[in-house]
């Protein structure tokens, strides 16, 4: 008998080690984990501010872009004027929209920095950067169309390059499009940062 209990008890003892080795280990993988979904919460905040920024720079530098030549006649005076395009008064507009969206959501960036592994915020996020990024690139791919006509023409329609005398407006309106792709690759790259954070939730 006294043999049984010193194995039983050896045993229970064996058993209670265990469960002590087990709950460092997963209390480690635990924070681990905490921490990885915390530095991508980190990163799309970042990325948040750069598309933010992107997408309003190229809002305000198309609706600056205007240019008036230096010659006019008596009944014509040349200028060159973003509102003068749906396209462009479209990408205007989208941008801006854009860059609203991703000011308001900041705060919910923030939340999944304090609550990493809170889904909700998360899912939000994820559906309305996918409609974001669905507005941003069809303004920027409108606007580009436009702007390569302005810069080449088509002679299969009569239409005359523009940029040859517009010079500075191209450049505005060129540097416009190019703005609005970097926000639509930053977007993009939020929404895959939220899937990945969904994915290991």
């Amino acid at each position: 008998m006294a043999n049984g209990d010193s194995i039983s008890i050896e045993v229970q003892e064996a058993k209670a080690a265990a469960k002590l080795e087990k709950v460092p280990m997963l209390a480690y993988q635990k924070n681990e984990k905490k921490g990885w979904k915390r530095g991508i919460a980190i990163t799309d905040f970042v990325l948040r501010l750069g598309a933010l920024a992107a997408a309003l720079g190229a809002a305000t530098t198309m609706g600056m872009s205007d240019e008036t030549l230096p010659f006019f006649t008596q009944f014509f005076q040349f200028e060159a004027s973003y509102d003068d395009m749906p396209a462009f008064m479209f990408f205007v507009i989208a941008m801006a929209l854009v860059g609203g969206y991703l000011v308001l959501s900041l705060p919910f960036s923030i939340v999944t920095i304090v609550r990493p592994h809170a889904v909700g915020p998360r899912l939000l996020l994820i559906i309305t950067d996918t409609l974001a990024l669905t507005l941003s690139a069809s303004a920027g791919a409108a606007a580009t169309a436009i702007v390569y006509l302005a810069h080449n023409g088509n002679a299969s329609a009569n239409w005359l390059a523009v940029c040859n005398q517009f010079t500075d407006f191209c450049q505005g309106v060129s540097g416009a499009v190019v703005s609005s792709f970097v926000a639509v690759a930053f977007i993009m790259i939020l929404v895959v940062l939220s899937a990945c954070a969904l994915r290991r939730t």
